[in-house]
């Protein structure tokens, strides 16, 4: 049974311990996303552990170089007593579970997987969370409980229903990825409602970065881009291009996790610009900042087309702007200028460490 012991907690203005004295551990810590929410958590006095698969782990030392003081245990999403001895041994106060198969085309390729990682994965740690903390039908959870993160995404909505979406717009998930991450939302509600756990969701739309993997269609572009620009490419190849995305900057993203965590009661929340761009505005506002004209460049194949596809995805953030005081600070155009820039630097052979992508297979 877990006790906290490292002293007498102050509280904050969220009613929690002071984060100077906070312990937070992260799946998917080696991904983009644990990588920009381990830097926050670090700036606000946390200290951030990382579950990591295996003790030989490439990513870790990537990781360690642009973060900085993070300690890692090992764990596996697919494996539930890591899981437990991963718990046991950090005691943390919050858990963020990142960890996923997190690139939809691959879902159809691996579906099985998906469902065990992505899905199956989150019902491993909230279990492992509840054996660690004594909880049962019987014994509920008291103040200092360790409050849990799920990373929800907006392919739950899938063919969507209304827009913009919010919390309370029906899924309806195109890929196994989608149908994956409904089961993790649904199963931490499950948790919360069944034993009192402090367990909430994020349902995040599109959030890109310069430490986005190259598969993902923003980071193809701005790579594609830089390529053209810098005479190692002559063309980009693309699927669909009129699909319509709510895109934002994963840092900013980072900051609504903790928020979540920071409320006095568990609730789940939509975290989104509230602003859509398709495929094709990316592309031509990419190949811009290069000082191109995409016509030039972007070729149309079918074989990047998904075999469901998902039109439009529009967040209605109010309930986080409200609730949270969360707010967007970059934009879409600064996004993308971010990211070119940053591949330009990096292809060139003057990238600095943080325009290094991180892995995309981080559970």
């Amino acid at each position: 049974m877990r006790v906290l012991s490292r002293g007498g907690p102050t509280s904050d203005l969220f009613g929690q311990e002071d984060p100077l004295s906070r312990r937070a551990l992260i799946t998917g810590i080696t991904g983009q996303d644990g990588s920009y929410l381990a830097e926050h958590l670090l700036a606000l006095g946390y200290e951030v552990w990382g579950l990591v698969r295996g003790q030989a782990n490439p990513h870790v030392s990537r990781l360690r170089k642009h973060i900085g003081d993070v300690q890692i245990t090992t764990g596996d999403l697919l494996d539930q007593g890591s899981l437990i001895s991963a718990v046991e041994r950090v005691e943390p106060d919050e858990v963020y579970n990142l960890g996923a198969i997190s690139y939809v085309p691959m879902s159809w390729q691996q579906a099985e997987l998906t469902a065990e990682v992505t899905g199956m994965g989150v019902l491993r740690m909230l279990e492992a969370i509840r054996v660690v903390s004594g909880i049962s039908p019987s014994r509920t959870p008291g103040r200092g409980q360790i409050r849990f993160y799920q990373a929800s995404s907006s392919e739950m909505f899938g063919m969507v229903r209304e827009t913009p979406q919010n919390e309370r717009t029906p899924f309806h998930p195109r890929s196994p990825y989608g149908v994956a991450k409904s089961y993790g939302h649904y199963i931490t509600q499950n948790y919360r409602e069944s034993y009192g756990m402090f367990a909430v969701s994020g349902i995040l739309f599109n959030h890109e970065s310069p430490r986005r993997g190259a598969e993902f269609v923003t980071r193809k572009v701005s790579l594609g881009a830089a390529r053209i620009k810098l005479g190692l490419a002559t063309e980009l190849r693309l699927g669909n291009l009129d699909a319509r995305r709510d895109w934002g900057f994963a840092g900013d993203y980072a900051r609504a996790m903790r928020l979540m965590l920071a409320q006095d009661a568990p609730e789940d929340f939509v975290i989104g610009t509230g602003q859509t761009q398709s495929v094709r505005e990316l592309v031509e506002f990419a190949f811009r900042t290069a000082g191109l004209d995409w016509e030039d460049h972007v070729v149309h194949d079918a074989r990047y087309t998904r075999p469901a596809e998902v039109d439009l995805l529009c967040a209605d953030p109010k309930k986080a702007r409200e609730q949270l005081g969360w707010e967007p600070e970059v934009t879409f155009e600064d996004l993308v200028t971010m990211m070119v820039r940053s591949d330009l630097r990096l292809l060139s052979g003057s990238a600095r460490p943080e325009d290094e992508p991180f892995s995309p297979d981080h559970w």
